[in-house]
């Protein structure tokens, strides 16, 4: 899944493929914003990037399933 993050004061998006699921990031996501700590997101390759709760503008969850472009089989 594609989830991008605005940071404040930042102009460009900060954008992570994860296998997290969206009911799983929103739990997390609440917990970093009540707690005002860390928002902890892994990508694909296993990357981790923190972001601090207190400096997240928005989040867009992106399709879980996103079906490959391509000519390989159907």
């Amino acid at each position: 899944m594609e989830v991008k993050v605005g940071i404040l004061h930042v102009q460009r998006e900060l954008t992570v493929e994860t296998t997290v699921t969206a009911a799983t990031l929103e739990t997390q996501l609440s917990e970093a914003l009540a707690s005002g700590g860390l928002l902890k997101l892994t990508d694909e390759k296993g990357r981790a990037v923190l972001i601090p709760a207190g400096t997240i503008a928005y989040v867009d969850l992106g399709t879980e399933h996103v079906r490959p472009v391509g000519f390989g089989a159907v």
